[in-house]
């Protein structure tokens, strides 16, 4: 019996329909904000604190010029909102840069929440995304506006991904995470087809002194491998489910959490994942796009605009 079975587990899968969807871009202008439905009678100072605290300095000056608004209506600093109103915050020269919003609900309970992150979606704030990101949305689009992320996904990387509703749950849970989270399963395109129907990868990954790419990480030989900066075992389990001419589809096993942990590791296989800027094409097309914005064919020689990544499902024990 394995520990998933003995325990008080709860398996969270994405339906197909959602990583198999088309990307939507979208970043509409001018740039608003919505805020949940209030649920109870509170100002608007209270509601800017909660959700929107970055932008209280500048809420005296946004009101003033009509860009807060509930239900339609502008309204000042010290109005009371009833309940069930919806503020609207309009920033007329933000921009941001286009992402896919679509983010879902797929599980719960009383503490945490799993959601469906969509590729090229930031998980928290990023030099070009201060709103448009996983958390902030999940912040001003649900009851939970201290929403805390127990864990993260590269940006271009899609799927399941758990969140704390509260500052307390997350104080429980993160120090618990390896107990939480008993399995973690992900779906990767890859370039080429494996000579291997699975395979299990152990290797020492790091970053690496003086490499082109900073957050790169590599296959060292052994932990005291010089040149690399503190290695560390990562292991993960590969088995193909589909192959075709050029490509092929694998389900990904993590059984250790490190940092590009499946990219560096199929890379390494020689099947690096299709789309991935780093690891496919000696990172060519990453340090391209640092100097000027990539063109359409490099996005057809790299596959497509993001890599084909995705966390597909998770095993949680609730008993940990």
């Amino acid at each position: 019996m394995t520990r998933a079975e003995r325990s008080c587990a709860v398996t969270i899968r994405i339906p197909e329909r959602l990583y198999s969807r088309p990307v939507l871009l979208s970043c509409e202008q001018p740039f608003i904000l919505t805020a949940w439905p209030l649920q109870t009678k509170t100002t608007v100072e209270t509601l800017i604190t909660q959700r929107f605290s970055n932008l209280f300095a500048q809420a005296p000056q946004l009101c003033a010029a009509g860009c807060i608004t509930f239900n339609g209506e502008p309204c000042a600093m010290p109005t009371v909102l009833p309940e069930g109103a919806q503020l609207c915050i309009e920033l007329p020269n933000h921009q941001e840069e286009p992402v896919d919003t679509r983010w879902e609900l797929l599980w719960e309970n009383d503490q945490l929440m799993a959601v469906f992150k969509p590729p090229l979606l930031p998980v928290s704030r990023t030099t070009r995304n201060l709103f448009n990101t996983l958390i902030s949305m999940i912040r001003r689009q649900t009851p939970y506006y201290d929403a805390r992320l127990l864990h993260r996904l590269d940006t271009e990387t899609a799927g399941i991904l758990l969140v704390a509703k509260d500052a307390e749950a997350d104080r429980y849970w993160k120090p618990r995470l390896g107990q939480l989270m008993i399995r973690k399963l992900y779906r990767a395109e890859v370039s080429g087809v494996p000579s291997w129907d699975a395979i299990q990868a152990d290797n020492y990954l790091a970053t690496r002194e003086h490499s082109p790419i900073r957050s790169q990480v590599y296959v060292a030989q052994s932990q005291t491998a010089v040149g690399y900066i503190k290695p560390k075992l990562a292991s993960s389990k590969f088995r193909v489910t589909s192959r075709g001419s050029e490509t092929s589809v694998l389900e990904c096993e993590l059984l250790t959490g490190r940092k590009h942990q499946i990219r560096a590791q199929l890379a390494a296989l020689g099947h690096p994942i299709v789309g991935d800027k780093i690891y496919q094409h000696q990172g060519k097309y990453y340090l391209k796009r640092l100097q000027q914005p990539l063109s359409r064919q490099d996005f057809a020689s790299l596959g497509g605009l993001y890599h084909r990544l995705v966390a597909v499902e998770l095993t949680l024990d609730l008993a940990a």
